[in-house]
């Protein structure tokens, strides 16, 4: 009897949205070969489509730095045929023409607007590192064997400890055994059912968003928290382009940044080239990987599936928790100061955040600040400054930053997934970079001014509202203020991103900004007379607000809050 085989190169299991808006299934072939004709990945959760975004860059990153566009080894390399992977370098010659190369075969791949033969011939090459249920080398996974001699011995497989339920892997569900999801899209008997496509595209999704609920960890001689996924520690942004080929191409960074151009930094490791073992034994010294493809690729779980009438019976051991501070190679996360600890980390989102778009962060995707430490452009955005720096993409472009991934529940004992968040802004390459020699002059800067100046007049919206609760005596540590407020924002999100996606590098700065005013001045007002329009006899017959008597109520307000709002658009006279 033949051994039964998934094979990820060959078989259907990414999902596309192709050029006639129809869902397919494809195989890695036909998706590298295909790219330009699909026009985004349709999985079931926009963080499961980043998740497998990253993996299929790792495979691109992996052949391209190794071969060039014509699909030969770059001179200052020697490839080893039978394994496709670097056995010497020149680091002369690469010191010399290291980065011109690699921009060179980025700049064929784009115009050329497909993939070469070359990432064919590598999937061919590995084939069998792909295969799903491989006895020797199941994809992403250690066999039995290998999993035993990973765990402690009371962790074994045969023990039957340690196991995590497909409907917990399946993070549409995201349900323990010990808490049932009642909002889930899958009726009980059915919440562990899972093709072998699906559990494809989960397996690489869980190994990036993983949370810390399960117990059993790899042997290691010296104790460790587990990782609840390298991509759950981020606050991700990368490009969108008009197609899949163009979002991997934009995303495609053969020239690292943020960090020193050198043979280690281009000398990817992926787990599927690797002994399991040599590969776990990297995991456990805790250091972040230094480079991208195993950066995308990195496992936060040793997995192993033990199969039973069809249904997979999965045993999960936790690998260390990375540091992810300063950790500068990662080019899709936004990044703070911390001030206490002196060094970069991650902007976290939180659920308290999760309502916020993205335009209302501008400055944290695009450097507009001088100022030493107070800001760090994300590695995708100085990656394609570079690209438009060298015309490799033209000044018209237009941009589309996206945001995509999980929020945890805050609780540090689970970190289980409690909302997605997703978001884009679009933005023309020459305004993105305004190459102004006036900082303050540069769109960047102006753009950034124009979001904080509308963070201000939403201030106004918010204390608006909430003297209205004060009027009423009632105290609700500003809920309703806070509900008023998110639809002014509601009101403002679409509006702002077509102002922003409609500027150009020849427009009047002053004009466009005095027209985003007038518009940012009308919800603004609307969002108030809602207010005024429903307001109660309490509203209008008002209260002493303080100790010289004075009368205060929805009307007195109201008159502060219209000059408060033209005052900071600098409106005078009340003119819009």
């Amino acid at each position: 009897m033949s051994e039964k085989s998934f094979n990820l190169v060959t078989e259907p299991w990414i999902k596309v949205i192709d050029e006639d808006n129809l869902e397919q299934t494809v195989s890695l072939e036909q998706l590298f070969t295909n790219a330009a004709h699909y026009q985004q990945l349709a999985g079931e959760m926009k963080s499961q489509d980043l998740a497998i975004l990253r993996f299929l860059l790792a495979i691109l990153t992996t052949v391209y730095s190794r071969y060039n566009a014509d699909g030969k080894p770059y001179e200052w390399l020697t490839i080893d045929e039978q394994s496709m992977r670097p056995v010497s370098f020149d680091e002369d010659e690469f010191e010399d023409s290291g980065k011109d190369d690699l921009l060179q075969t980025w700049n064929g791949l784009y115009h050329a607007q497909h993939f070469t033969e070359i990432v064919t011939r590598y999937l061919q090459k590995y084939a069998d590192r792909f295969d799903l249920l491989s006895s020797e080398h199941p994809f992403y996974q250690a066999t039995r064997a290998q999993y035993d001699s990973l765990v402690p011995k009371n962790k074994v497989v045969a023990k039957g400890k340690g196991t995590v339920a497909v409907k917990q892997m399946n993070r549409t569900i995201s349900e323990s055994n010990n808490k049932p999801d009642i909002f889930s899209p899958n009726t009980s008997p059915h919440k562990n059912d899972l093709s072998l496509a699906a559990l494809a595209r989960w397996l690489i999704t869980y190994q990036n968003f993983t949370a810390v609920t399960d117990k059993t960890k790899v042997v290691a001689k010296e104790k460790f928290s587990v990782s609840p996924g390298w991509l759950y520690g981020l606050n991700p942004v990368f490009a969108t382009g008009n197609n899949l080929f163009e979002t991997l191409m934009l995303n495609l960074v053969l020239v690292p940044q943020g960090v020193d151009l050198e043979i280690e930094t281009i000398s990817q490791q992926l787990a599927w080239e690797l002994p399991i073992e040599e590969y776990v034994k990297a995991r456990l010294t805790g250091i972040v990987p230094g480079n991208l493809a195993e950066l995308y690729t990195i496992w936060s779980r040793v997995i192993h599936i033990e199969w039973d009438n069809g249904q997979p019976l999965i045993f999960s051991a936790g690998l260390p928790k990375l540091d992810n501070h300063e950790a500068f190679l990662e080019p899709m996360t936004i990044w703070k100061f911390n001030k206490k600890d002196k060094e970069w980390q991650p902007n976290l989102r939180w659920l308290n955040s999760l309502g916020k778009a993205m335009w209302r962060n501008f400055g944290q995707y695009i450097s507009v600040q001088q100022a030493e430490n107070s800001q760090r452009e994300p590695g995708i955005v100085t990656w394609l400054h570079l690209l438009q720096s060298k015309k490799t993409i033209a000044d018209e472009t237009a941009l589309r930053l996206t945001t995509v991934g999980l929020i945890n529940d805050g609780n540090a004992t689970s970190q289980s997934p409690a909302a997605e968040f997703a978001d884009e802004m679009q933005i023309n390459a020459d305004v993105l970079f305004d190459p102004n020699p006036e900082k303050r002059l540069q769109w960047p800067k102006r753009i950034e001014d124009t979001v904080e100046m509308t963070e201000k007049v939403g201030a106004l919206v918010w204390y608006f509202a909430n003297h209205i609760m004060e009027l009423r005596g009632v105290k609700d540590d500003g809920a309703f203020a806070n509900r008023v407020s998110a639809r002014f924002y509601e009101r403002l999100n679409r509006p702002f991103r077509e102002w922003l996606a409609g500027l150009t590098n020849n427009d009047e700065r002053d004009e466009k900004v005095n027209l985003w005013k007038r518009t940012a001045k009308q919800v603004a007002v609307q969002t108030a007379d809602e207010l005024l329009n429903s307001a109660t006899p309490q509203d209008i017959r008002g209260r002493v607000k303080n100790a010289d008597g004075d009368q205060h109520n929805i009307f007195t307000y109201y008159r502060i809050f219209r000059a408060s709002v033209n005052k900071v658009l600098g409106i005078e006279g009340g003119k819009s």
